[in-house]
């Protein structure tokens, strides 16, 4: 099979060869005979009933420093396309729901992944509240006085944006911790969102897992510990790689929330686990492929690719 995918995604050219999952699946799509055309998210337009995009075709290489090469600027029209991966980086704002709008246009005829649709009603902090009985005790709210009660029945809490990524302006506060009106003011005055608000879970300092689902379906995991003295365990805050296994909880969790991805068309997703609870699912730009097959050989690009051929085959 061949089929011409395009890439939507921030700036290829400064990526992290051996960690951004992207660019392992798009080195994955061209050992599969696809061909890859790359486009950032300001370059998407609509014009005159067509979804279009300013571009590059491209080849990829796993060598530093000389990982693409730009074929042949073009403007193509997405429509076209057999595949289209929507996969720039959070912030979740109205650019990315923007984007999730025009590429909605051509979905299913010239197949997104993950369903556009379902990644602007499904960001990682909300599609959790669809399982309580999976996640630690969780307020959303922007009025200080609900925070204030949950964190006088908690004590000991973690505050975050709601829309935030990357472990970015995430803060434990401690029983003893006297900086919640300072923090809720200062958040409330750089954005007009609710905040979440998580009870804290010790658990966090053997590691947040990171469980990769390909069409429901957990092919694996790895375990992010993070550094001394730092509660955070995102890679992006310094969080160190370390290989895991699935617990039966994890698969517990997976099996909950399987079917409902796979019936939104959430192809490639990856949840955050802590201890036995459910923290985060990621839909916008999940990543840990690499890191996974580095621990333990799973290659969960192919799994990813094998699923979405399956699907144009289907559809031909």
């Amino acid at each position: 099979m061949h089929l011409k995918v395009a890439l939507q995604m921030d700036p290829i050219g400064s990526v992290n060869i051996d960690a951004d999952s992207t660019f392992r699946i798009g080195i994955e799509a061209q050992a599969r005979g696809h061909e890859l055309f790359y486009y950032t998210p300001d370059r998407l337009a609509f014009v005159e009933g067509r979804v279009m995009a300013h571009g590059h075709w491209i080849a990829l290489r796993r060598e530093r420093g000389n990982h693409v090469t730009y074929l042949r600027e073009d403007e193509v029209d997405l429509a076209q396309m057999d595949v289209v991966w929507l996969r720039q980086d959070p912030p979740f704002d109205m650019a990315y729901i923007t984007s999730t709008h025009l590429l909605e246009l051509i979905h299913p005829a010239t197949l997104v992944v993950n369903d556009p649709f379902w990644v602007r009603n499904s960001p990682e902090k909300l599609l959790v509240l669809r399982f309580p009985d999976l996640t630690p005790s969780t307020a959303i709210a922007r009025d200080l006085a609900t925070i204030r009660e949950f964190k006088a029945r908690h004590g000991d809490i973690i505050l975050k944006p709601l829309y935030g990524n990357g472990g970015a302006g995430v803060f434990r506060l401690d029983p003893n911790d006297r900086n919640l009106a300072s923090l809720h003011e200062l958040f409330t005055g750089m954005s007009r969102e609710p905040l979440i608000v998580q009870k804290f879970l010790p658990a966090v300092a053997r590691g947040d897992k990171r469980v990769i689902l390909v069409d429901g379906e957990p092919v694996g995991a790895i375990n992010r510990v993070p550094q001394a003295g730092e509660t955070r365990s995102n890679m992006h805050a310094g969080g160190r790689p370390e290989p895991t296994d699935l617990t039966p909880r994890d698969r517990e969790i997976c099996a909950a929330i399987g079917p409902v991805l796979r019936e939104k068309g959430l192809i490639f997703v990856g949840i955050d686990v802590i201890g036995d609870w459910l923290t985060e699912i990621n839909v916008t730009s999940p990543t840990g492929i690499q890191e996974l097959e580095r621990f333990t050989g799973i290659n969960a690009a192919e799994r990813i690719w094998q699923v979405i051929e399956a699907r144009r085959a289907a559809a031909a």
